[in-house]
């Protein structure tokens, strides 16, 4: 499996981090995981592009999160793909008709396809996948991708979250995580981490590799403070996800 992070940022723009968007891929398979606000840019830069993802699986309905959907609808339209298939939480449906309703002609460009998950195991573009249900300020969902054969580790994206017990034993035993880690000690709100609480939530767990992401401008600068209010409560393997890092798990 190989994973290419196409925006590690948020809703404050930054000039080199696009918002939240994954591509997953493996052989001939690939997943589009969210897609805000330039992360379509980023795609177009993959050797995948657009044309190659035909399903996006969302975590959430924030802007920074599906922003440039409609615009990948339309861009997959005029380079000829006849369909896109839409996988979410509940609410899905809902966010598309509704975008639809605005750009009324975007509508029946292509085969839309359109599937609402619960937490729980589905499959989506040809990946199995567990989705748990997160601590966010609207319903959002954490998904795990299983690695395919004994040499191919699972793969866990946070959504955005707060860190607590239930999602960090959701990672637990995973090869990589990605997990929301968006502002420095200082600044602690509501639905995403602090350092410290993210690094007390993973105490213990056994995951091969943790990519911080969503960052907002605030952390710039303070990478190296961040990293060590984590080691405080954990100890594993802990470092900064960028726009265009691609790993294979």
């Amino acid at each position: 499996m190989r994973v290419t992070f196409l925006g590690t940022g948020s809703a404050m723009p930054a000039h080199d981090r696009a918002q939240t968007g994954l591509l997953v891929e493996s052989g001939d398979r690939s997943l589009l995981v969210d897609c805000g606000s330039g992360v379509l840019s980023r795609l177009a830069g993959t050797e995948t592009g657009y044309e190659g993802v035909g399903t996006v699986l969302l975590t959430h309905h924030h802007l920074d999160h599906v922003s440039d959907l409609l615009p990948l609808l339309k861009a997959r339209w005029l380079a000829g793909e006849t369909h896109l298939e839409v996988v979410g939480p509940v609410g899905t449906k809902r966010h598309l008709d509704d975008l639809l309703d605005v750009y009324e002609y975007m509508q029946n460009r292509v085969d839309l396809q359109i599937r609402e998950v619960p937490a729980g195991s589905f499959d989506v573009g040809g990946f199995a996948v567990e989705a748990m249900e997160v601590r966010h300020s609207v319903d959002c969902l954490a998904y795990r991708f299983a690695g395919d054969g004994d040499n191919d580790g699972d793969f866990v994206f946070s959504g955005d979250s707060e860190a607590f017990e239930g999602l960090a034993n959701f990672a637990d035993g995973a090869a990589v995580l990605a997990h929301d880690c968006s502002f420095p000690e200082d600044v602690d709100v509501s639905g995403h981490p602090t350092p410290s609480k993210l690094g007390a939530a993973l105490s213990g767990r056994d995951i091969g590799r943790v990519y911080l992401t969503h960052l907002y401008p605030h952390t710039e600068g303070r990478h190296e403070e961040m990293l060590e209010s984590i080691a405080r409560g954990y100890d594993g393997d802990v470092r900064f996800a960028r726009d265009g890092l691609r790993i294979d798990i």
